[in-house]
């Protein structure tokens, strides 16, 4: 049975004004494994609570909040407290009387005089408020609502599926999209009498546990969804060229010696280069497409090496900021890979996709992957399973057992495959490289192989609370760290350092813009900003000084890794793009050279990957992918934020069109 759309806001108040569930349990699941859970207790038709949480690594939310709706079902009152993701501190109120709403949170607080209806979205929310949301929009004039603090959103039906969960009646859930909260739609279900909000994705779902075992058909009907939302914005945003294609009057960087050449053309056709040299030397065919570089800074597409494709959204603003290539380091094993699909067949917009599979060992602190290991046959099993799906790189997690990292990395090297990870708990850097590990991921974990007689087990939050306590204690020129350097280089041990994680958490101010956003963050949608914010560690009392001199100290400790020729791959672990020209600043701001770093995002990432051969540079016979930029950032790195045309594999893209039609003001 389906209810159409007109009638459902009719349905929705009956069920506001009947009596309606006293208690609602829902599951969190995470990959696969239930990672905690909400309880929503309806006390009658208009007032809600609801108890949250999580447990994601020893990260996770922590949520108590009630609030009460009107007959529109907008929110009146609103209060919440506890914690967030990284275990800072919460406290949010809201309420309205009157036409005078006021709220207050630890990233802002206001009071404004509303005309008519508007809904205030909370900054660290139960999911069920979502669904609060939805249920309002749905009953909304043309189901739309301003919201607060800014902004507006907007719903709107997408199919519908009906779930036949053992022992219970079947569940019909509709699909809605909301638009105005992020870049992208938003997904919600609910069912046909708006009593059961469901939201999923390959990272973080909540539902009702007996839906637990339908989660993947409600999972393949978002991704129908997605993907065909998708290929409409793809379809917008590349440009196709007819002929050959050929740039000119182009300042060319070369990584391979770090020279800029001025007055120089470069030849495409198809999705390769044919032809790089002097201006003059290179003649325009009658089917060419003349780019006039203008004297603008022509360079290879960058690298980011540490990226996680879960939505529609990070592969659009990867190209919009000239990240031709990257490398996802842990995903779902579904979903996943047909989303890498869609970017080499072009019809979702992103880079070439380098991929790394995850394993972890069991238990409480496991990361969220279906890929647990606790033998060395299962290890080796999910190598395989890797091996035959394409990757390049097997990810080792912080729970597998010490004793598993040895047989990981002689199965992966078998199979021609790289091995990287987190340090496993109960185990140094040191160890983790003898035992046959390639790469190191987060440069935390370099920092903790010096505190391991205090710090063994960094599953946890210690990994991040134990270095933002003691990295500034560090003596760079004592033996032990030279030790550990040399041991990296005689290993040729490569770094994936993702610094800006660590100046985000170490910047004690968790409602601060995350560093490197400030003027990023301006551009984006009014709601997608708060998102933007460092989420910062809670800093302990005393502890003010060391939090606030660690981050420097690991960009010092960074220089000497670099010096001492230890190679490092620039990846972000973080907002896709924008975040990775601000690793690259970072890098600068340590003491390394501008082009030097240029190299790094290009020509080293490639060969870490091995791909040279087709990318990293450009000359001829490599594929067509590179960018032009306002600028020269081996003068000025920050020049690199002003990314102005991107190619990849012959095709064009222009990234303010991309910015726009992700809601995000393009850069002037």
């Amino acid at each position: 049975m389906r209810i159409h759309d007109t009638l459902l806001p009719a349905v929705l108040l009956a069920a506001a004004a009947s009596a309606a569930p006293t208690r609602q349990e829902s599951a969190i699941i995470m990959h696969g494994v239930q990672a905690g859970s909400q309880t929503i207790t309806v006390g009658d038709a208009r007032t809600t609570r609801a108890a949250y949480s999580f447990n994601d690594r020893g990260r996770g939310d922590s949520i108590r909040a009630s609030w009460t709706v009107d007959a529109a079902g907008v929110p009146t009152k609103y209060s919440a407290s506890g914690n967030d993701y990284m275990k800072a501190p919460v406290t949010e109120s809201f309420s309205r009387s009157g036409a005078v709403a006021t709220w207050r949170n630890r990233v802002e607080h206001g009071a404004r005089s509303l005309p008519g209806q508007a809904f205030y979205v909370p900054v660290t929310a139960p999911p069920e408020f979502l669904g609060v949301l939805a249920r309002a929009l749905l009953r909304a004039p043309d189901r739309r609502l301003p919201l607060l603090p800014a902004g507006e959103a907007r719903i709107e039906a997408s199919g519908s599926v009906t779930l036949q969960p053992p022992g219970t009646p079947a569940a019909h859930l509709t699909q809605y999209r909301i638009t105005g909260l992020e870049t992208r739609p938003t997904p919600v279900w609910l069912d046909d009498h708006g009593d059961v909000a469901v939201t999923a994705s390959s990272w973080f779902s909540v539902l009702p546990a007996a839906y637990a075992g339908s989660l993947g058909l409600l999972l393949d009907a978002q991704e129908a969804t997605d993907s065909a939302w998708a290929l409409q914005v793809a379809r917008g945003q590349t440009h196709v060229p007819a002929g050959d294609v050929l740039i000119q009057h182009a300042r060319l960087f070369d990584p391979r010696d770090l020279s800029v050449a001025p007055h120089t053309s470069v030849l495409v056709r198809g999705d390769r280069i044919v032809r790089v040299g002097p201006d003059a030397s290179l003649a325009a065919g009658n089917a060419t497409e003349i780019v006039d570089a203008g004297g603008r800074f022509l360079m290879p597409g960058l690298w980011d090496n540490h990226q996680h494709f879960d939505d529609g959204t990070t592969g659009a603003l990867d190209l919009a900021n000239g990240v031709t290539s990257s490398r996802d380091m842990a995903n779902d094993t579904d979903g996943f890979l047909r989303r890498v699909e869609r970017f080499d067949a072009d019809t979702e917009l992103g880079p070439r996709v380098f991929r790394a599979g995850i394993i972890d060992g069991p238990g409480p602190l496991a990361g969220p992957t279906k890929m647990i290991a606790d033998s060395a046959a299962t290890a080796i099993q999910h190598v395989d399973w890797y091996a035959d799906h394409g990757y390049g790189q097997v990810k080792i997690y912080s729970s597998i057992a010490p004793e598993l990292v040895p047989v990981i990395a002689d199965a992966a090297h078998a199979r021609g495959l790289r091995v990287s990870g987190h340090v496993p708990a109960f185990m140094t850097a040191r160890q983790f490289v003898e035992a046959g590990a390639d790469e190191i991921q987060h440069l935390n974990f370099i920092v903790l192989n010096f505190l391991f007689d205090t710090v063994k087990d960094t599953r946890g939050m210690s990994r991040f609370t134990a270095v933002a306590s003691h990295a500034r204690d560090l003596d760079l020129d004592g033996a032990e760290v030279r030790d550990l350097i040399a041991l990296l280089v005689h290993h040729h041990t490569v770094l994936d350092p993702t610094m800006n994680v660590f100046e985000s958490l170490f910047c004690g101010d968790p409602a601060a813009v995350t560093p490197g956003l400030e003027s990023v963050a301006p551009r984006f949608p009014p709601q997608t900003r708060r998102a933007l914010l460092s989420g910062a560690l809670a800093v302990p009392v005393g502890q003010q000084s060391a939090y606030r001199e660690s981050f420097p100290a690991m960009r010092r400790l960074l220089k000497s890794l670099h010096d001492a020729g230890v190679t490092i791959i620039p990846g972000t672990d973080a907002l896709a793009g924008y975040m990775l020209h601000h690793e690259l600043e970072i890098y600068v701001q340590a003491g390394i050279p501008p082009a030097e770093v240029l190299r790094m995002a290009t020509l080293t990432s490639a060969r870490v990957t091995g791909v040279d051969h087709d990318r990293g540079v450009i000359t001829a016979g490599r594929q067509a992918d590179m960018i032009l930029v306002d600028g020269d950032p081996t003068v000025d790195i920050g020049d690199i934020r002003r990314v102005s045309w991107v190619m990849k594999g012959g095709k064009t893209y222009d990234p303010g069109r991309i910015e726009r039609a992700f809601g995000i003001v393009a850069r002037q």
